[in-house]
């Protein structure tokens, strides 16, 4: 067991990995909050219009905020430990975040004690502010089902789209390093990430809002190519991210033990 632990791959695939699921996880339960991008960074609202749809701004799930990490820990794992380690990877953390929302759902089903329904007004407050936060949340427990209780569309969606675009990745990646080799890391590990952004943003969105939501085909559409110019925006933004934990990764490692991982990872 202690030369399990001494292995400098074993405890950078526990590394990779922890912090792969971590960030899919948490991305899934914080992603039910929407945020406006410009207002966020102080400007006024894009109202650009799309397919027809007129009034459009980048609405996004706070969820962004950790998906292109999660792409990036795609890339490195697929770099070191190959197809089969990102795929076996993705599987558990997609079964961890159908877990998670099980978990969350009987956590709803739960009574809750009377005292904590209230529990976010303080009785020392002046009436007026006890009344204000009364107004503004209102039932704790309320309050709590409707952050944590997500349709099962936008689930289901958020599950399939992850999947989906986890084994695009994959595949993209290894056919561009086949035909590139060990050069060109920008192109597979952007280019990829660009091919699988555009497979998740269309799935998802179209499951929770046009299957789910029934809303019209071009408003859904719309929505779609927003979320990908962002997400794409931001995969290429990302890409000096990937040379630096490559670099990171290549001296923790040490080149020969490194090189000698990557060859193995293009052979799967």
């Amino acid at each position: 067991m202690r030369e399990f632990f001494s292995s400098k791959p074993n405890r950078l695939w526990m590394v990779l990995a922890g912090f792969f699921v971590a960030n899919a996880l948490v991305a899934e339960f914080m992603g039910v909050k929407l945020f406006s991008l410009e207002k966020t960074f102080g400007f006024h609202e894009a109202n650009w219009t799309i397919f027809g749809q007129t009034g459009l701004s980048f609405t996004l799930t706070a969820g962004v905020l950790l998906w292109p990490v999660v792409f990036i820990m795609t890339d490195i794992i697929n770099e070191y430990f190959g197809e089969r380690g990102v795929k076996m990877l993705s599987y558990l953390t997609a079964g961890l975040i159908a877990y998670g929302f099980l978990m969350l759902f009987l956590a709803m089903k739960l009574e809750p004690a009377d005292f904590w329904r209230t529990s976010h007004i303080k009785p020392n407050w002046p009436v007026a502010q006890q009344e204000a936060m009364r107004q503004q949340v209102g039932d704790y427990n309320a309050a709590y089902n409707v952050v944590f209780g997500q349709s099962m569309w936008i689930i289901v969606g958020s599950l399939i789209a992850f999947l989906v675009s986890q084994v695009v990745d994959v595949a993209t990646f290894h056919r561009i390093k086949a035909a590139t080799g060990e050069k060109k890391l920008w192109l597979r590990s952007t280019g990829s990430t660009m091919i699988s952004q555009l497979v998740d943003s269309f799935v998802v969105v179209f499951i929770a809002l046009y299957i789910g939501l029934k809303l019209p085909f071009g408003q859904v559409m719309a929505i779609c190519t927003l979320n990908y110019i962002y997400k794409g925006t931001v995969a290429i933004l990302m890409t000096p991210v990937i040379y630096l934990v490559h670099e990171v990764i290549e001296r923790y490692l040490g080149h020969q033990q490194a090189a000698e991982m990557r060859t193995a990872a293009l052979r799967q």
